[in-house]
């Protein structure tokens, strides 16, 4: 959906940004900005800056930052056309409705048809489970400790003995056969026609990150197989791309998301109290959904069975958490088998401990790794020792690397020296950097011109927006068209162009795009740490190098970019020209 920017930037003004955030994080105000703890990162104290005259936020912990739209997109998970409708309800504004060409309305009425397929069944289920033939359901769920409350929150239900029950019901709603089977619902069969998928079943709706029912679970009631049956792939059901729970865990703000195996497990936590449970869907754990796990946090905790495939799984659990850049632990369950168990037997604070006492990944590989070896044996102890090293080679990161190292080697009483010699000898067969060394001095190397560049880019939009004033004196020497970064340039010509109309509303330039990690960078781009500086002298000298800083990369990229025709080497003699000219200059901030 696509809404006109005077209705985008009118729905923004009418939603102070403070307000709105003050409904979601606790701040206090201190100078110019509202402080308080990052909702998107863990962090004891505050660094999350909500500046009510900027109508942005940043983040200088771990860098998110935007206006209320931004906002309202990262917390809740929204597309910009749903955090637009989301907040121009809450300022009382009337949207125009979606306009969509011939072939988006019939794929978004296909798609909303399935939905509502898969509502009904939610809701035919549910009732079911009340119902007297539910008896067999209600008691199984009630025997696995699970309160009215739960069962409500997850919308269990139960699929009759029958299949006849769900599709009369389907069919009584409007819905015909083809869309039934389309949403996985149903299985046509020659003699006894359009049956239901589930029967004899409790089940389980799987709901998308916005609480929609995309599919089910269903877990037999007595010896049938199979045990748990899935609805099957359909156009709005990727088992790969969803996990169960996340609608409820993505707001859980606990500073982890806890990855488990079942939906019992995900559903005996949730009751504990431990809201940022979640599972994958019948299938293992996959790279999809570790990306999508990384939307909402750094930091995940495997809680699978205890058993030996349990293992197996937490140990390709974390192989991908890695690659996605996440931080893995692991929760020990013994001696119970699964959460379910653990909880039951032990509750809440015992498994809180478990929680708090969660093993590094790699120590747990390694732990796990060490079961194949009689330590006891020299040459059995001497593989095992080869084996870290080789695992310790997958760090290409020389600090992180160094770290593990000494750990291990004092774990299992390893020379450390010894140990990095097998290091570096596995990493040059391997083509891995060369073994860490440590760090002679703490001097760190300089940024690269590249660096610099950007730098003084950023710190020149952070000035120009925190003091506006300035721009008629700016504007003189530096122009859009001398940010050479892309971002840079098209924010710088946004920019501009409000200050020459008298418009001073960044926050707005924001809006414009509509991208997560545009906003995002936009944001940082206005929020840049501006030097502190005590005098007007200083402030002077330190504005005067960062333009000319500007202007002389500026320059720089020009000749290195155009050719030789004459038009070209004009434009190579007037940017010389006026770099020497702002070189001489001295700009006055009276």
């Amino acid at each position: 959906m696509f809404y006109p920017e005077e209705l985008v930037e009118e729905v923004r003004l009418k939603n102070d940004i403070v307000d709105v955030i003050s409904g979601y994080v606790r701040l206090q105000k201190k100078g110019a900005n509202h402080w308080g703890c990052c909702p998107f990162h863990n962090e004891k104290t505050p660094s999350f800056a909500v500046n009510g005259a900027k109508q942005m936020y940043h983040c200088f912990g771990c860098g998110a930052g935007g206006n209320v739209y931004t906002f309202v997109m990262n917390y809740e998970n929204y597309s910009f056309p749903e955090a637009v409708k989301m907040l121009a309800e809450r300022a009382g504004v009337s949207l125009p409705e979606a306009e969509y060409d011939e072939e988006q309305k019939r794929k978004q009425g296909h798609r909303q048809q399935l939905l509502d397929v898969n509502r009904e069944a939610a809701t035919f289920f549910f009732y079911q489970l009340r119902s007297p033939q539910g008896q067999v359901g209600y008691r199984y769920l009630s025997e696995r400790a699970l309160s009215d409350e739960t069962m409500r929150k997850f919308g269990l239900g139960y699929a009759g003995k029958s299949g006849a029950g769900l599709i009369e019901y389907l069919k009584q709603k409007g819905f015909e056969d083809k869309l039934i089977i389309e949403a996985g619902l149903g299985n046509y069969n020659e003699r006894t026609g359009l049956l239901s998928q589930f029967w004899n079943r409790v089940m389980y709706p799987i709901q998308d990150i916005r609480g929609k029912v995309i599919g089910f679970g269903g877990r037999v009631m007595g010896d049938g197989e199979p045990k748990y049956l899935n609805s099957p792939e359909t156009p709005i059901f990727d088992k790969r791309r969803n996990l169960y729970g996340l609608n409820f865990a993505r707001t859980a703000r606990s500073g982890n998301i806890i990855l488990c195996e079942g939906y019992m497990d995900v559903i005996a936590m949730h009751q504990a109290g431990f809201t940022q449970a979640v599972a994958s869907l019948g299938t293992a754990f996959t790279a999809e959904q570790a990306m999508l796990l990384k939307r909402y946090t750094d930091n995940v905790l495997l809680a699978y069975d205890s058993d030996g495939a349990g293992v197996k799984a937490a140990l390709r659990g974390i192989s991908i958490l890695r690659d996605a850049g996440l931080s893995g632990k692991i929760i020990n369950m013994h001696p119970c088998k699964d959460p379910d168990e653990f909880i039951k037997k032990n509750g809440r604070d015992a498994f809180q401990e478990r929680i708090d006492q969660a093993e590094n990944s790699f120590f747990f590989e390694i732990r796990m790794l060490e079961r194949d070896y009689n330590l006891k044996d020299p040459e059995s102890k001497t593989l095992f020792y080869r084996e870290i090293a080789k695992k310790l080679c997958g760090f290409s990161v020389d600090v992180e690397r160094e770290n593990y190292l000494e750990a291990i080697a004092e774990k299992y009483n390893i020379g450390f020296e010894n140990l990095r010699k097998l290091v570096g000898s596995y990493a040059m067969q391997t083509g891995v950097d060369k073994p860490p060394e440590r760090p002679k001095s703490g001097v760190q190397p300089k940024n690269t011109p590249q660096e610099n560049s950007k730098r003084s880019q950023r710190l020149l939009l952070t000035w120009i927006v925190d003091d506006p004033g300035l721009y008629p004196k700016i504007a003189r020497y530096v122009g859009p068209e001398d940010f050479t970064e892309e971002l840079y340039r098209q924010v710088a010509e946004q920019l501009f162009r409000d200050m020459e109309a008298g418009q001073y509303q960044p926050a707005a330039i924001i809006s414009r795009f509509q991208e997560e990690e545009q906003q995002r960078q936009v944001a940082e781009l206005f929020n840049t740490n501006l030097p502190q500086l005590s005098t007007r002298q200083e402030r002077e000298k330190a504005l005067h190098d960062i333009l000319y800083a500007v202007k002389k990369n500026s320059y720089e990229q020009l000749t290195m970019r155009l050719g030789s025709d004459v038009t070209a080497l004009g434009k190579v003699v007037s940017g010389k020209k006026a770099l020497e000219e702002l070189a001489k200059t001295h700009i006055s901030l009276e």
